[in-house]
């Protein structure tokens, strides 16, 4: 079974697509765009919060579900969360009107306790020189905890992804059902997320002079390569390596992604991803 979703990030409308296979037949279904308005929790009550798994199984007692996910990610000032067991029961269940992807804007203040970490770290990046790996750092100053639905597996951000305490591997294959079998051996490296404060962009009101403003949050690094900006040239140009990547959920279930393009319509970070749910 496969469900394709097109997100409007600024509108929070989706279009639904469904492939559903049964025996030889195919049907398909189209479903007309709805506009979902942006809820936090609406996922609430979906998993058993007491379960070392959400929802208490394992990935051999659940259909595989697959398909692509068009996400505009290419605003700088939002965070979009996915998350791949509601996207999962919401084809199984038949429940899609249940999902949204609203935007999660990058606290830029301290209005709270500070969590020690969270900040807005400007630096003055070499544009016009070396590129973006000569840098310095001109302010760091303290920053709310970046806010996050209740459950969720992945975050994207422009060409930056983090995971909710998983754990991420880089295929040789550009194939999400063809994925080989070295993430599956014991020697596999895996790439949890780390600290970052020089790429993720959020503040571009001085950029022509080559100062950004930048969340520190977590990032995965790996995950994080498939989409790769790269200053000079100006304006700067985008590479994707088109490789599958198998995602390591906290939960212990795993995931095939891939990102199968980052542009459309002239614009970057329209992110449309391939996934695939869960391995078995």
């Amino acid at each position: 079974m496969a469900l394709g979703i097109l997100i409007d990030a600024a509108s929070h409308e989706l279009c639904f697509f469904f492939l559903m296979n049964k025996d030889i037949r195919s049907f398909i279904y189209v479903i007309t765009v709805m506009t979902l308005t942006a809820c936090n929790g609406i996922m609430d009550g979906l998993y058993d919060e007491d379960t070392s798994q959400r929802g208490g199984a394992t990935a051999d007692d659940i259909e595989i579900v697959s398909g692509t996910l068009t996400i505009n990610a290419s605003n700088w000032k939002n965070w979009y969360y996915i998350d791949l067991h509601a996207l999962h029961d919401s084809i199984v269940n038949g429940a899609e009107q249940d999902l949204s992807f609203p935007p999660y804007p990058i606290p830029t203040t301290l209005t709270g306790e500070w969590d020690g970490e969270s900040a807005v770290c400007t630096y003055w990046y070499d544009v016009f020189g070396e590129g973006l790996q000569n840098h310095e750092l001109r302010s760091s100053t303290p920053a709310d905890t970046q806010e996050e639905p209740e459950q969720w597996d992945l975050a994207l951000h422009r060409d930056n992804v983090r995971t909710n305490g998983g754990a991420v591997f880089m295929t040789q294959s550009a194939d999400i059902n063809d994925l080989g079998d070295a993430w599956r051996s014991d020697a596999a490296t895996w790439q949890e997320d780390e600290w970052n404060e020089t790429d993720v962009w959020m503040d571009q009101s001085q950029m022509f002079t080559g100062v950004i403003g930048n969340q520190r949050i977590k990032i995965n690094p790996l995950l994080s390569s498939w989409l790769t900006l790269q200053i000079p040239p100006i304006p700067p140009s985008f590479t994707y390596n088109g490789n599958a990547f198998v995602i390591r959920l906290k939960d212990g279930t795993y995931a095939a992604i891939r990102l199968a393009d980052y542009r459309k319509q002239g614009t970057n970070c329209i992110m449309t991803i391939e996934y695939r749910y869960p391995l078995q």
